[in-house]
């Protein structure tokens, strides 16, 4: 998207190695990471591990020039699939150069990074919701009634292993189960959960 040329980049390169973390998501930029040479995932990290792949880019590439350019916390997390070598441009320099060029230019790379970054977005909460899909019907699959004949589910199995039959991290489950608390879609403590509102949970299920 950026020709490397436009900038003054650090005569230094920086050797990553493989499964190392280049970036978090959320992580508020200081610096800009060029990308010269390797490849790099982006996805979302669930215990450490990037279970939720979007994508890989390969260098020469700027890995974070569009959440700079808008002045943004990074929407994905970044992690070394190869060795890998980037240069670290600090924020402020790169922003210079970019109010150096034609406001034409300029304008036509901000929307470029908007869209970029919408695509992104999208594709994170697609993922957070598909998690949240698979719990609810979980949950409802699992459901019984009471003596009072509301709906209920015990948990017979521990988090880590009910995580692992959905295909998410135990930190993602825990995770989802508090947004549901918070949703009032369950509620309870202990190994024994109430559902509330079972239509609700269908819907966020897909049913």
């Amino acid at each position: 998207m950026l020709p490397p040329n436009l900038f003054s980049l650090p005569a230094d390169t920086e050797v990553i190695a493989p499964g190392e973390v280049l970036r978090r998501r959320n992580e508020v930029l200081t610096t800009v990471l060029h990308l010269e040479s390797g490849r790099v995932l982006r996805g979302v990290l669930d215990d450490g591990f990037l279970r939720h792949q979007l994508g890989a880019v390969e260098g020469p590439f700027w890995l974070d020039a569009a959440s700079a350019l808008l002045g943004l916390p990074l929407p994905v997390d970044m992690v070394a699939d190869t060795r890998v070598h980037v240069r670290r441009v600090p924020i402020e320099a790169f922003q210079r150069s970019l109010a150096a060029m034609p406001a034409g230019a300029r304008g036509l790379l901000l929307d470029m990074a908007q869209g970029y970054r919408q695509q992104s977005e999208l594709a994170v909460s697609r993922l957070a919701q598909d998690a949240e899909s698979r719990c609810a019907q979980w949950l409802l699959n699992h459901a019984q009634p009471d003596h009072s004949g509301a709906m209920q589910v015990t948990l017979h199995q521990r988090k880590r292993l009910i995580a692992a039959q959905l295909g998410i991290a135990p930190e993602t489950f825990s995770r989802v189960l508090r947004h549901l608390r918070e949703l009032g879609l369950i509620h309870g403590t202990g190994n024994v959960l109430a559902l509330p509102q079972p239509r609700a949970l269908q819907s966020m299920a897909g049913c």
